[in-house]
């Protein structure tokens, strides 16, 4: 048995890496790796769709830019472009930026709408019922009850 007292409220995936990611002295290096995220907000849509941030070292973010005029638009525009970065980063680690002509990867295909999952019958939905019987706390009953329709109504899709 642990001797850790029970959550009160489960943990976030994300608030758990982020821990792990503390524990292993890496949490500072993928701070700075939050320009990838922000980027596009940062400069707006229009000049994300011509540059792309690459990598990051030494406090200097190569961005692939994949026209001429546009790396003449963005050297003028690096002063406003840190500034906004270090606004959104809460940082100064990066520091200047790299322009590099290049083709840009084309954005992946937005996924396709997964399709209704079908309805569990009588039989099925005592099924469940019948799995949760032993459990007595009412909120871990419902959430299991949650899950355990979910799964069956996923099996039940697959299956025909």
């Amino acid at each position: 048995m642990s001797d850790r007292p029970p959550m009160k409220k489960p943990a976030s995936a994300s608030a758990l890496v982020a821990e792990l990611l503390k524990q292993r002295g890496m949490a500072e290096r993928m701070e700075d790796y939050r320009a990838w995220q922000v980027w596009d907000q940062v400069v707006g849509p229009q000049i994300a769709a011509r540059a792309k941030p690459l990598r990051l070292r030494e406090g200097i973010l190569e961005v692939r830019v994949d026209q001429p005029v546009w790396m003449q638009q963005l050297q003028l525009m690096k002063p406003q472009i840190l500034a906004k970065l270090a606004n959104r980063l809460g940082s100064d680690t990066i520091r200047d930026l790299y322009l590099r002509r290049g083709r840009l990867e084309p954005a992946p295909p937005p996924p396709a709408p997964a399709p209704p999952l079908p309805a569990l019958d009588e039989q099925e939905k005592a099924a469940v019922e019948a799995a949760l019987g032993q459990i007595s706390d009412p909120e871990l009953r419902n959430r299991l009850r949650a899950l355990f329709t979910r799964q069956a109504r996923l099996d039940k899709s697959r299956k025909g």
